[in-house]
């Protein structure tokens, strides 16, 4: 198994050699803020949503500083709203009266943070600070358990059963890797089986479409020949970069 899903990580680094955090960010606030937006909604309306936050607010100390309902309204489109504007505004305190204003790099200082799990500090870590770390969300989940690398649901566990398979060295990018692959091709009701790469190390290979040509139509973004999801992505990546939001439509 171990042999196997080293193979499988080396082949999707020859598929994706372009992965990357689909989350646009400047910098480690910017990183942080985002992950915590994205919860229960795409990184695209993340990436739509961010650009007129960050404008108005770019320091913890002006987000903490932001009157509840103005943050409700800059954010609602990435929906869960008030959650999600309880949480900026509390780790934007946290940073700015215990971090000096900076976002920490440990996991343990993190993880204290307002609405920051092992999840969104994996994220910050591996993306923001070079500290390697294993990023599981419902993509990684499900194909870890799709490989045979885990039989387990809670995040936790996938995280740990995963981590001895890969050296460290390797868990950030097997984690955009993973997730890339997820988004694409892996689907999580129809799997595009019969135009996966990887598909002769797959356990699990005949849960989805098996036929080529039905199989390449249900892939995605730039294997789909669709925009990604960053508005502006790296500039090794080979897609379209995906569109800004559109303005309102007036009331006729």
């Amino acid at each position: 198994m171990v042999r196997r899903a080293r193979r499988i990580n080396r082949e999707l680094a020859e598929l994706y050699p372009y992965a990357h955090p689909e989350l646009d960010f400047t910098n480690p606030f910017e990183l942080l803020v985002a992950t915590v937006l994205s919860a229960q909604t795409t990184d695209l309306r993340v990436n739509q949503t961010t650009p007129h936050l960050f404008a108005v607010c770019p320091t913890p100390e002006d987000m903490a500083a932001m009157p509840p309902e103005k943050l409700e309204e800059l954010i609602r489109p990435t929906g869960f709203f008030r959650a999600k504007t309880r949480s900026l505004l509390g780790l934007s305190a946290a940073l700015r009266d215990r971090f000096g204003g900076e976002v920490p790099g440990r996991l343990e200082d993190l993880v204290t943070l307002p609405g920051v799990g092992r999840k969104t500090a994996n994220v910050v870590l591996g993306n923001a600070f070079g500290v390697p770390g294993i990023t599981v969300d419902t993509h990684f989940g499900r194909l870890a358990r799709r490989f045979g690398w885990t039989t387990a649901e809670d995040a936790e566990k996938v995280e740990a059963d995963v981590a001895e398979i890969f050296p460290k060295s390797e868990w950030t990018m097997l984690s955009h890797r993973v997730v890339f692959h997820g988004r694409r091709v892996c689907h999580s009701r129809k799997p595009a089986c019969g135009a996966c790469a990887i598909a002769p190390l797959c356990p699990s290979y005949g849960e989805g479409e098996t036929d080529p040509d039905k199989a390449r139509k249900l892939l995605k973004y730039e294997l789909g020949g669709q925009p990604g999801q960053r508005l502006k992505p790296p500039a090794d990546y080979p897609g379209q970069p995906a569109p800004p939001m559109a303005p309102p439509v007036a009331a006729s």
